[in-house]
């Protein structure tokens, strides 16, 4: 059975990981390769030394005292001990999990001191597999995931691993356990698990630390008659074991005792032509050793399926802890729906206010008599200095407005109210629509028609809720026709109620009510509000140049309106600000249980580095989970802050939804969860794989 895996490892550029560009090796280069390693031992240890420092500032203790040991292609060796002898520790070194303190370990002819936190991923996923006492699975992961590990990090692509994965399952008698988790498999089957894992990349080193401990006898068998079926098939296997009857399965026995060699039968395979091939291919001979771990490092999937893994790998830990998740979420959604809604209900008060403001004109400019000083020349407007402002660029209209008080007589009902006499151009000048009936023409100007126009509250103090179109009225004794009722624009204060008012034409009213032509203010329409500045200096300048004083002044309403929009958008953006501490609070929270995350899956954060996980890759894994989360969280957020904001719309309240405020929200999360991720999963990539691996 095992045969048949080792035969499928041998196929040249069969391995998971490999670049596709290397040339492929025929058996003979392999074999070649093979003899090469036994000539010269494949792993070698001399005078090596581990010693471990007291947390409490004691002196330190010394695990290995001066090891040498030479392990040749092919071997299979048992490392026997007693509990605290140093096996394991030896074992950490050799799969370079750990470094010594002095000495000097080779790996294929190359000394192990001189490679990166990266190279040495890279050689563990290339040459090594560890299988464990305690089996180490992945207990979020099911068989076949648990094996395909080393292969998503030897940038396998999706379909060769799966195939490669089943296979070794099956080969290995799970086959129908491939969804199953480590908590759904006996002790045995984990093991199996754990063997095949080491195998996916080829198993060409297989490093066993006490495998049988955690197994009962019947289970324990069928573990060494796996490792020493894969040693028949050419794998180098070495066994940590304290039991004899266990290392005397395999063809080399090494005790060791108090941190140092005390025996070594030092039996050998033999070298026969008709031995079967060992499993150390071309990648790992010594004169192409670093060229191939050079491109081996290179070469890694492709970013989309990087990111494809790590968010199924996210996934995957956020559903198997829903409820810790669904808490983490919470502090995200809370955040961006906030911001969406405060934002929305900020956007919508504010048109709210500027629409208001604009029934009374937002482009509008306001020429009064009288100078900028109180002592100075009181000043007449007359229809001349009208039409000086009308030739002045950017100017639309420029309207003459009479006001005065009146008394309104409609039958047996008088009223003091105030009247107006304009033009025309007062309708669009002053903003104001009729309700009802007719605004008067040019002609009603020519022929100074008396034809008048009632304010909402006029109409109502004077007819009730009775049509007044077509009615005669008195001003000031003058009849008047009523031809239409003005749009209601909404009171201010004190005499400046826009609604308790009546319009005339202003030839008529200049003549035949007022009795004066001299002008209460011009009222100038700006095209753009942007030019409202420019032409408030040019009209200055004009009527100062005709009337030689400036007996006049200037209201530039487009300046109060900005002033007042500026304030409205100023409390938009401290609405999101208050919405946006909530988000604050949410990404705090998303690291804290980040922080806690990194501390429960420590061991699980060991099995990837021992599986070929790179420093970047634990990095890239935990801070993808970070980002998921604020990923789903921002976007619960908004759909929740639109439905809110819809629930707020029902109940009239002013909402303006903004795309951009949605995905500025949106991206906040993100930022959100990358910012406060990133210290965890750098905690994460920094831990040091032998503690990992020992924790609880």
């Amino acid at each position: 059975m095992v045969d048949t895996v080792a035969r499928d490892r041998l196929e040249p550029g069969g391995r998971p990981g490999e670049p596709a560009n290397e040339p492929r090796h025929d058996a003979a280069e392999t074999t070649r390769a093979s003899e090469a390693g036994l000539a010269a031992p494949l792993l070698s240890l001399r005078n090596v030394r581990r010693a471990y420092t007291n947390t409490d500032g004691g002196p330190a203790t010394e695990v290995l005292r001066g090891i040498s040991l030479d392990i040749a292609a092919g071997e299979f060796v048992a490392i026997m001990g007693a509990s605290g002898s140093g096996k394991s520790t030896l074992m950490h070194i050799l799969g370079c999990l750990d470094r010594p303190t002095s000495g000097h370990y080779q790996f294929a002819g190359h000394d192990i001191a001189q490679l990166g936190a990266d190279e040495l991923a890279w050689l563990r996923r290339e040459a090594f597999g560890f299988v464990f006492q305690g089996y180490h699975l992945v207990r979020s992961l099911d068989a076949l995931h648990n094996v395909e590990m080393p292969a998503v990090y030897a940038g396998a692509s999706l379909g060769e691993r799966e195939r490669r994965a089943a296979a070794l399952l099956d080969q290995l008698g799970l086959a129908d356990r491939a969804t199953f988790r480590p908590g759904q498999l006996s002790g045995g089957q984990q093991q199996r698990v754990s063997i095949a894992r080491a195998l996916m990349n080829g198993g060409h080193v297989i490093l066993a630390d006490e495998p049988t401990g955690a197994l009962d006898s019947r289970s324990g068998a069928e573990v060494v008659a796996l490792l020493r079926e894969l040693a028949d098939a050419g794998h180098t296997v070495i066994l940590i074991t304290h039991d004899r009857a266990v290392a005397a399965q395999a063809r080399r026995i090494v005790e060791i005792r108090d941190g140092q060699i005390v025996s070594d039968n030092g039996v050998r395979a033999p070298v026969a032509p008709n031995a079967p091939r060992t499993m150390i291919p071309a990648s790992l001979d010594p004169r192409r050793f670093r060229a191939a771990m050079a491109a081996g490092i290179a070469h890694t999937a492709r970013p989309w399926t990087d990111m494809r893994e790590a968010f199924a790998a996210a996934w995957t830990v956020m559903w198997t802890n829903r409820f810790r998740t669904a808490l983490t979420l919470l502090g995200i959604i809370i955040g961006v729906a906030s911001v969406i809604v405060m934002l929305a209900i900020g956007a919508g008060t504010q048109q709210k206010v500027i629409a208001k403001i604009a029934s009374f004109g937002t482009n509008r400019l306001y020429v009064v008599p009288g100078g900028d000083v109180s002592r100075g020349p009181g000043g007449v407007l007359t229809e001349a200095d009208v039409r000086t402002i009308r030739q002045i660029p950017h100017v639309t209209t420029a309207t003459p407005i009479l006001r005065n008080k009146v008394t309104l007589r409609a039958g047996n009902v008088d009223s003091f109210v105030n009247v107006m006499a304009v033009n025309t151009d007062a309708r669009r000048a002053l903003n104001w629509n009729v309700a009802r009936g007719l605004f008067f023409t040019d002609q009603d100007e020519r022929n100074l028609a008396t034809v008048i126009l009632l304010g909402k509250k006029t109409r109502e103090r004077m007819f009730g809720d009775a049509n007044p179109l077509g009615a005669y009225v008195l001003v000031n004794n003058v009849p008047f026709q009523v031809i239409g009722e003005l749009e209601e624009k909404g009171a201010t204060s004190g005499d400046a109620d826009d609604d308790d008012v009546v319009l005339i034409p202003y030839a008529t009213g200049a003549r035949r009510v007022l009795g004066t032509m001299n002008l209460n203010w011009i009222t100038v329409l700006v095209d753009d509000i942007d030019n409202a500045e420019a032409v408030t200096k040019q009209i200055g300048d004009a009527l100062e140049a005709t009337h030689r004083v400036r007996d006049f002044r200037v209201y530039n309403r487009a300046a109060s309106l900005r002033a007042q929009t500026e304030t409205q958008q100023t409390m938009t953006i401290m609405l999101g600000l208050v919405a946006a501490i909530s988000l604050l609070v949410g990404g705090i929270g998303v690291m804290n249980i980040m922080l806690v995350t990194v501390k429960e899956r420590t061991r699980e954060i060991g099995i990837r580095m021992a599986a070929g996980a790179r420093q970047r890759d634990i990095q890239r894994q935990f801070l993808t989970e970070a980002i998921t989360v604020t990923l789903v969280g921002g976007l619960a957020g908004v759909l929740i802050g639109v439905a809110i904001g819809l629930a707020l719309l029902h109940w009239e309240v002013p909402i303006i939804f903004s795309v951009r405020a949605m995905l500025g929200a949106f991206a906040c999360a993100l930022v959100t969860g990358l910012v406060f991720g990133f210290m965890p999963a750098r905690q994460a990539a920094r831990l040091d794989p032998v503690t990992a691996l020992a924790s609880d």
